[in-house]
């Protein structure tokens, strides 16, 4: 099992975004631990590929790997799934962002309105609204998959397969509201589309760069019904 503990301290003093130097009497200081414990601790770390670590004149130089943040980040997730400060809410925030236009293409494909319509329990404006998440929100975007979704099927129109997808149901502004997460999307990580009963540009009078805040409903849709 990771060392954990040892690896937030490598955190805590820089090692997530750049490479720290650090010897290991110094990271004794952080860490409690004798200075013979500490160096074997980094030892390890290295050995799980959660650093990178390099040996130099008065100590190493030493930064976090991909592997030791997602490590990190599934441990945030956890504390703030427990220290929410609505145990039924969790709030995502973020910039709108100009849309390509795909989200009112797919939206008006009869396959995919019905289902809204029956699923949803509204009638969806022909649009989506994009938002690009802060970094915390990206991180924290992780928790939807613990969260109860409607389903979205696939169908075959007679022409062409459409995939399917699930939704999140969400408020923004007090506004009922989902997020569409398809099964097959180019779209980065952090970056979500959101349908809503209006124009949400128009309502909430939003423009590109704003900031919003998405509120999501940890049970699910079910239970704003």
């Amino acid at each position: 099992m990771p060392d954990i503990e040892h690896l937030k301290k490598l955190a805590l003093i820089g090692a997530v975004n750049k490479t720290i130097k650090v010897s290991s009497s110094e990271f004794q200081k952080h860490t409690g631990a004798s200075s013979k414990t500490a160096a074997r601790k980094l030892k390890q770390l290295e050995e799980e590929g959660l650093i990178e670590r390099k040996i130099v004149p008065g100590g190493q130089l030493i930064k976090m790997t991909e592997k030791g943040i997602e490590i990190l980040k599934s441990e945030y997730l956890e504390y703030s799934s427990i220290f929410s400060p609505e145990s039924g809410i969790l709030e995502l925030e973020g910039n709108v962002l100009k849309g390509l236009g795909e989200g009112q293409y797919y939206i008006n494909i009869p396959g995919y309105r019905k289902q809204f319509e029956e699923k949803l329990h509204f009638i969806p404006f022909p649009g989506t609204l994009n938002v690009q998440l802060s970094e915390k929100s990206s991180v924290l975007r992780n928790l939807l998959r613990e969260i109860q979704t409607v389903r979205i099927d696939g169908f075959n129109d007679g022409e062409r397969t459409f995939g399917g997808g699930n939704c999140y149901s969400v408020s923004i502004g007090g506004i009922k509201a989902a997020v569409i997460s398809p099964e097959r999307t180019h779209y980065p990580s952090d970056l979500i589309e959101i349908i809503a009963p209006v124009k949400l540009r128009d309502t909430l009078k939003l423009e590109d760069g704003d900031r919003v805040v998405i509120q999501v409903n940890k049970q699910g849709a079910e239970s704003q019904e």
